[in-house]
């Protein structure tokens, strides 16, 4: 077996660029955020180059666009490459701090097409953005087969306690249809542990 190096990197697809390029540098509106973020989603689908998922974080005043991620779970071979992960670490990258609520930042907050899964809710807590806005729910992309993992009943309520607000449901429609064109197309639907008994 050959030995892996120690480093870890990650690549974005090459349409990021042109995607990007025409983008806004400031997004003023929430759902143009949210707009926004489904169609990197959709992109993402049509370009197959990964999951139905896309994430972005946003200086939430102005709302300058920070850092997009996208899910490349699939195309990276990486279980942590949900949309939510990339576009929190791209902009800690960005900030050169782990820590997006840091004095001497604005805050930040981190639009989603779809309620985070499990692993990415722990990322929120320690990122240090003050505002999530969803698309679709947590229960849409359950809907057509992943598994968002367990999280407690009350996610919103313990992230509103830790000083990070939660608005859902933004542009859910236009996020639900990216779900299920993603899965009428034979979109591969990754569980670690699908098929399992």
């Amino acid at each position: 077996m050959p030995r892996q190096p120690n480093v870890m990197e990650i690549h974005l697809p090459d349409w990021i660029d042109s995607f990007l390029a025409g983008c806004r540098d400031n997004v003023p509106s929430i759902r143009d955020r949210m707009s926004l973020v489904i169609e990197a989603a959709r992109i993402n689908v049509s370009r197959g180059t990964g999951g139905p998922f896309a994430a972005a974080v946003f200086e939430t005043e102005s709302g300058k666009l920070v850092s997009v991620g996208i899910n490349l779970v699939a195309s990276g071979r990486l279980s942590i490459l949900h949309a939510e992960m990339v576009a929190l670490s791209l902009a800690q990258m960005k900030t050169g701090g782990y820590d997006l609520g840091r004095h001497g930042l604005a805050a930040h907050e981190l639009v989603t097409s779809t309620e985070p899964c499990a692993m990415c809710f722990g990322a929120i807590l320690w990122s240090g953005v003050r505002r999530l806005v969803i698309g679709a729910r947590g229960s849409d992309a359950s809907r057509i087969g992943f598994d968002e993992g367990p999280k407690k009943r009350n996610w919103k309520t313990e992230l509103e306690a830790r000083g990070i607000a939660v608005l859902c449901d933004v542009e859910r429609k236009a996020a639900v249809r990216v779900l299920r064109d993603y899965c009428r197309d034979g979109g591969e639907i990754y569980n670690a542990r699908k098929g399992a008994g």
